[in-house]
């Protein structure tokens, strides 16, 4: 048998994983995972309806993941950040998650910002993206 590997457009292997995503998940953990993930975009809007930030956030496994976390600048220390933040905790919450993460430049602003929001520091991966090392914080929600 040969095999021709190609580059796929966006969205052209969603059935393939919507077909195959529970068992490849139940290989990898050696168990059969039930894995309902789930995604919540959150805005912060200020008085003239203008997104002042926004926040993506993924549910899986009874775990909430910060994907992304934005605020312009013009709007920033002015708490939308941690009031989206609190958002997403209680989202989490209603979900029955245990705990948030998030990854961040090590030692950068963001890693200030989320410190500060009550996270803590669970790992330090050298050399990840761009040869920058990157925290991965969490905060316990139960």
């Amino acid at each position: 048998m040969t095999l021709e590997i190609e580059s796929g457009k966006p969205g052209q292997t969603n059935d393939f994983w919507k077909a195959h995503d529970r068992d490849a998940r139940s290989e990898l953990w050696n168990f059969r995972v039930v894995w309902h993930e789930q995604a919540h975009d959150l805005l912060a809007r200020d008085e003239r309806g203008e997104i002042a930030g926004a926040l993506r956030l993924r549910i899986a496994a009874s775990l909430g993941h910060v994907d992304a976390l934005y605020v312009v600048p013009a709007r920033r220390r002015q708490g939308a950040g941690r009031l989206l933040l609190a958002r997403a905790e209680d989202v989490s919450n209603y979900y029955n998650c245990h705990k948030m993460t998030a990854p961040v430049l090590h030692n950068g602003e963001a890693q200030k910002f989320f410190l500060a929001c009550g996270y803590v520091i669970e790992a330090v991966i050298p050399q990840h993206t761009f040869k920058l090392d990157v925290a991965l914080l969490r905060k316990f929600l139960l």
